[in-house]
């Protein structure tokens, strides 16, 4: 063996001794270990709305089929396939694997082949003069590698920052998932309850249309003033002023659900043409417990997965304080002549450790880490208002739901009593023994009793919808997409 062999065996051996030893060494890392925050719950929700709760778990993968509609199930399975928010919130999860790819490629060894063709001439004006080729030609070719040793887990801590990132964004998705059912169904309802309302004020309009043609028989048998004819008519046509808003609404509707479920305007009409009235679940309704928010709600989940990237983005800063250590290694192949590039004499190679330490950065780096730390605190405190937020929406829609219901019973004896109302001050109109104004006011609130009944049931429904969504309702497995590739280019 040449004594240039022997001196390259020893460097070998020397350079792969110290990176077992720099390996081990290496499993310190910097920074703070992520903990999940300890979050207080209440034991059980509030007592206003305990005598509607059934104490099951609640059911949410598929909540919309409790309101027993096929449109609705069929609206909510086209947004599923076909919403554009949707393949948004995929591609955020696939970017974020695709960074999280990044981050794991910094721990890894980093390689570069290249080459190149140099020719010079050097000035003979010179102290020193050129050699007798001048000018002169340099064929190089070849490749270097470097590693970074990750000494204090910096490195490590920005995969852990990474892969908690991932999670936020699945979080993500599944939030998108819960928003679009939530507001598929919630237009959907709203789009029923108006084609109700207006049905309601159609049949209003033609029985006060039948009390305008009263007053002019009436007038015309001299049997009443003009003022009975004109009051009529005044009332007639504020109640048909009503339907053009409503049907504005209805196609707003219309038009907000095509959005959701991926089309434009008019593709949904054939589905919606038959009216199947306001879908309705049953009365009273399961909510587990409010622990079950921690796992259930995408927006608590996403914040805890915030809160742990931003956690380990203290170790990344942490790393710049201590000494970076990167293991280079260069071989090249190189001769004034193309023909002997690939000879052996033509070898050229240079190899060992680098270290490097940044001892003074006149405060960047204790700022960043204060920065990042900072930054966790805020994490932490969105993390906790998220969960505050979901304690309050359930319960904020439970309630809604009980004392709606309470409404909608109260409203029913008045749309029965007022009914009964106009049929006996007609007669009495009729027989000449009240004014016509009577009859006015018993056909204004029999109207405003029966709109406001729709209307109430609707916001059961609404409350229904919104009490799901608060519970984390339409949660599922993430669609898996494509993984960065890792060690690759």
């Amino acid at each position: 063996m040449s004594p240039v062999d022997m001196q390259f065996k020893s460097a070998t051996l020397f350079l792969f001794g110290s990176l077992g030893t720099l390996m081990f060494q290496g499993c310190y890392t910097v920074g703070p270990d992520y903990v999940s925050p300890a979050t207080t719950m209440p034991d059980a929700w509030s007592r206003s709305v305990l005598r509607d709760l059934d104490g099951g778990a609640a059911s949410l993968s598929q909540w919309w089929k409790n309101f027993n509609d096929p449109t609705l199930n069929a609206l909510v399975e086209q947004a599923r396939h076909y919403n554009p928010d949707l393949r948004a919130a995929l591609g955020r999860i696939s970017e974020a694997r695709a960074l999280r790819g990044v981050a794991v490629s910094q721990a890894l060894p980093q390689a570069n082949a290249g080459g190149d063709f140099t020719r010079s001439r050097r000035s003979e004006n010179l102290l020193a003069p050129p050699s007798t080729d001048n000018p002169s030609n340099l064929y190089s070719a070849g490749f270097d590698a470097g590693w970074e040793i990750d000494l204090f887990g910096g490195i490590r801590r920005s995969v852990e920052a990474a892969d908690a990132n991932i999670g936020a964004r699945e979080e993500d998705y599944r939030d998108a998932l819960v928003s679009l059912f939530a507001d598929v169904a919630l237009n959907y309802v709203e789009y029923r309850t108006l084609e109700l309302r207006i049905s309601v004020a159609l049949r209003n309009i033609a029985a006060q249309r039948d009390s305008a043609g009263l007053t002019s028989q009436r007038l015309d048998a001299g049997l009443v003033p003009r003022i009975d004819v004109t009051q009529a008519e005044t009332n007639l046509y504020l109640s048909e002023a009503t339907v053009p808003l409503l049907r504005s609404q209805l196609v707003s509707s219309r038009n907000r659900l095509s959005t959701l479920t991926g089309g434009f305007p008019g593709s949904l009409d054939g589905m919606l043409n038959q009216s199947r009235g306001i879908p309705m679940p049953k009365a009273g309704f399961s909510a587990g417990l409010p622990c079950d928010l921690l796992r259930a709600r995408p927006d608590i989940r996403r914040a805890e997965r915030e809160l742990a990237a931003q956690t380990a983005l203290i170790g990344v800063a942490e790393a710049d304080l201590y000494p970076r250590l990167t293991l280079f290694g260069d071989f090249r192949l190189e001769s004034v002549s193309s023909g002997n590039l690939f000879d052996s004499a033509s070898r050229a190679y240079s190899f060992g450790p680098s270290f490097q330490w940044q001892i003074f950065s006149a405060g960047r780096i204790r700022n960043t880490i204060l920065a990042e730390e900072s930054r966790a605190s805020q994490a932490l405190a969105s993390y906790e208002s998220a969960v505050l937020k979901g304690v309050e929406e359930v319960e904020t829609s439970m309630a809604g739901i009980v004392y709606e219901r309470e409404r909608l019973s109260d409203l029913g004896q008045a749309v029965a009593s007022s009914r009964e109302t106009v049929n006996l001050v007609k007669d009495n109109y009729r027989n000449g023994l009240v004014s016509f104004q009577n009859v006015l006011d018993a056909e204004r609130t029999k109207f405003s009793a029966e709109d406001e009944e729709i209307a109430s049931r609707g916001q059961i429904a609404l409350k229904y919808i919104t009490l799901y969504k608060a519970l984390g309702g339409g949660t599922e497995t993430v669609l898996t997409p494509s993984k960065a590739p890792v060690g690759e280019n």
